[in-house]
């Protein structure tokens, strides 16, 4: 039998005992595009910084070996006696590669273009979006509804497609502007989901204690609420950006001179289908690691901002 003193010593050693910590919720991250590289993650940081650096190297390394390396590793006894080294290298020599450069700026610069226009409009769309999936009146809520319900349903070549050529028959909408507009329009309705499920990731008592101290509801939404989530909405609407950067490959359809399309002409006109195709996939990857990187560079300032 236990003593009543030495049972009041157990008593008080259970109490002293710290609770077991809560276990971490997992999450499942599903991108369109490569995750957002965190340190807390080693595996993918050291894969995305390995990616990172290899990837520029395979794109100098196919641009200038077969040019430069491989002639004077072919032509290396000519070299010491012979004055016209670098006249019979730039007759004879031709680099796929490098020549896809020479052949693309103009490529490029659509590219970012149909990006740098889309993502603006796409997140302005988005969060009008959110705001009104969460809205209270019924009218508002049921368009904002069937906006993302229709534009998720059909797919971003269907949409391409019928605002330039089937609209094309009411209005007249250059090329460039109708891939703005459908990339923008149908990526404001994915994002308008992430911002509603940001938003209703904030505890209610935000709002009310808001309320409380004056706030009207508008300044409670843009004042409290938004700002506390967009730490929240930042990650999925960078990985939406970055599927968006991809998919504005699709716009080559509209006889837009994008890399895409750019590519497939030099293709054509070279025949060097293996060297385009590898360099339009290196850039893309480079890319949308860089655009990953930048998101998570903004998470992390947010997260030191609010730590201070």
């Amino acid at each position: 039998m236990i003593q009543p003193y030495k049972k009041r010593k157990i008593d008080q050693a259970l109490a002293r005992q710290e609770a077991p910590p809560p276990e971490k919720p997992v999450t499942i991250d599903i991108a369109d595009g490569p995750a957002i590289p965190r340190p807390s993650d080693p595996g993918l940081y050291s894969a995305w910084k390995f990616v990172m650096i290899a990837t520029p190297l395979i794109m100098i390394y196919l641009t200038t070996y077969d040019q430069i390396g491989g002639f004077i590793v072919r032509h290396l006894p000519e070299f010491f006696w012979r004055g016209n080294f670098l006249e019979d290298w730039a007759l004879t020599e031709r680099n796929a590669y490098r020549a896809f450069f020479f052949f693309m700026p103009d490529g490029f610069q659509v590219t970012f273009q149909v990006t740098l226009f889309s993502i603006p409009v796409a997140v302005f769309l988005g969060v009008i979006t959110g705001l009104c999936r969460i809205s209270r009146r019924r009218p508002i809520n049921l368009a904002a509804s069937i906006y993302v319900e229709v534009v998720r349903g059909i797919p971003l070549l269907v949409q391409l497609f019928y605002l330039y050529y089937a609209l094309g028959r009411l209005i007249t909408i250059p090329p460039l502007g109708s891939a703005v507009l459908a990339i923008s329009f149908c990526y404001g309705a994915y994002m308008g989901e992430v911002v509603r499920s940001g938003i209703e990731a904030i505890d209610r008592g935000q709002r009310e204690a808001a309320l409380s101290l004056g706030f009207t509801p508008f300044q409670a939404m843009f004042y409290v609420i938004l700002p506390q989530a967009v730490r929240t909405i930042l990650p999925p609407v960078g990985n939406e950006c970055i599927a968006l950067l991809k998919d504005s490959t699709l716009v080559s359809v509209l006889a837009i001179a994008d890399i895409m399309r750019r590519a497939r002409e030099f293709a054509t006109i070279s025949y060097d289908y293996f060297e385009a195709y590898t360099m339009v996939a290196l850039v893309y990857l480079f890319l949308t690691l860089l655009l990953s990187k930048l998101v998570s560079k903004m998470e992390g300032r947010m997260g030191s901002y609010e730590r201070r």
